[in-house]
């Protein structure tokens, strides 16, 4: 995938001194890599029957629409606390620098649907594995987890290594 990687921008110290922050705005602003990066991601999933794609905000809402769209399911979103207008479920996570929480409308899986959850970043794992416990707790089955990057040296898979996981690119 280095033909997708050449076009992420590293930026060191950012949101705080130590991280590496991979910037995928130069990968989106490029209409041709962009539109590669959709198309391996959706590719990854065509084999597989679902009937919802869980992006969790913010940059999950990019990629999490189109390939619902491309997989001919519905989008659910899953928000920092507060955002969302009706009941919501709520978990609590860790992040590589901090803590956090996120809610899912209790209404937006059904018991039984076939979810997956789509990021742009697989990093600790803490936010993906929290969307998981929301989708489980709403009565949905994670069929996996798809992600434009992971961060290998994080072990977020391990979190998560009882789901399937596909990642375009590996840091």
């Amino acid at each position: 995938m280095d033909d997708l990687k050449r076009h992420i921008r590293s930026v060191p110290d950012f949101p705080k001194e130590g991280i590496l922050f991979y910037d995928i705005s130069t990968l989106m602003k490029d209409a041709a890599a962009f539109r590669r990066a959709v198309d391996r991601m959706t590719w990854s999933w065509v084999d597989v029957e679902i009937d919802k794609v869980v992006g969790m905000e913010s940059r999950g809402f990019i990629f999490a629409p189109i390939l619902a769209s491309r997989l001919n399911a519905g989008f659910v979103m899953v928000r920092k606390p507060g955002k969302l207008p009706a009941k919501t479920l709520v978990k609590s996570y860790a992040l590589e620098y901090g803590e956090d929480s996120l809610e899912m409308h209790e209404d937006a899986v059904e018991k039984g649907e076939r979810v997956l959850i789509v990021d742009d970043l697989l990093a600790t794992g803490g936010t993906a594995r929290a969307t998981v416990k929301l989708v489980e707790e709403a009565g949905g089955r994670v069929q996996g987890l798809g992600f434009l990057i992971e961060l290998v040296d994080l072990k977020g898979r391990e979190r998560l290594s009882d789901h399937r996981i596909e990642a375009l690119i590996s840091y």
